[in-house]
């Protein structure tokens, strides 16, 4: 077999061949994993709902949920908000929410919410915090979302003790103590502004 000369036209036809393969594989890879990956998300959500309607004292039963977002002012993004109803009464409202002033950037949760704005429990969806110091925020690594349980966020001052409030922030994790803090503030001022409390 003859050896292809070099020159720029034989190049730049390999190079648009292998770019329009790795495209086309890369491609065909998303469409193969865009409907689990969505699955996953989706029952990660719904698993976080569940939790953030139970705590040691109170589990709240629910048979439907209506989802939709809202525009916070504070904010970049919408945050979600799911109303669980039992027998067509709300019964409590799991709102996703975020803050962008974590040490490593933006994380999610879910906060709970009984009816009068109390909130019943958290649950972490995403994060980059630091491992053994930011993620502690996370419920399966240690106590600190618990203070927040039964807490109402204009009444008992939800921020960190450094900063005059009543939450005892994460040892070697103050910013994202905050920024779980933040994420908090932001879902209950959207939940009070739009009535969501009888």
């Amino acid at each position: 077999m003859a050896k292809r000369e070099s020159s720029f036209i034989n190049m730049l036809v390999t190079l648009f061949a292998v770019t329009f393969i790795a495209s086309a594989t890369l491609g065909g890879i998303y469409e193969l994993t865009k409907e689990p990956i969505a699955k996953a998300l989706q029952a990660k959500k719904e698993a976080a709902i569940k939790k953030v309607f139970t705590n040691d004292s109170i589990a709240i039963e629910f048979d439907t949920i209506q989802s939709y977002s809202i525009m916070p002012k504070s904010g970049k993004d919408s945050i979600f908000f799911n109303e669980a109803y039992k027998e067509n009464k709300l019964v409590g409202t799991a709102i996703e929410t975020y803050t962008d002033n974590g040490f490593s950037g933006r994380f999610s949760i879910m906060v709970g919410f009984d009816t009068v704005g109390k909130i019943i429990n958290t649950a972490i969806l995403s994060h980059k915090e630091t491992p053994g110091l930011g993620d502690k925020m996370d419920a399966s690594k240690s106590d600190f979302p618990n203070q927040f349980q039964g807490k109402m966020p204009t009444k008992d001052n939800l921020t960190v003790k450094k900063d005059g409030g009543k939450v005892d922030a994460i040892t070697a994790a103050t910013i994202s103590s905050r920024a779980f803090c933040d994420a908090i503030d932001r879902a209950y001022k959207v939940l009070d502004k739009k009535g969501g409390k009888e």
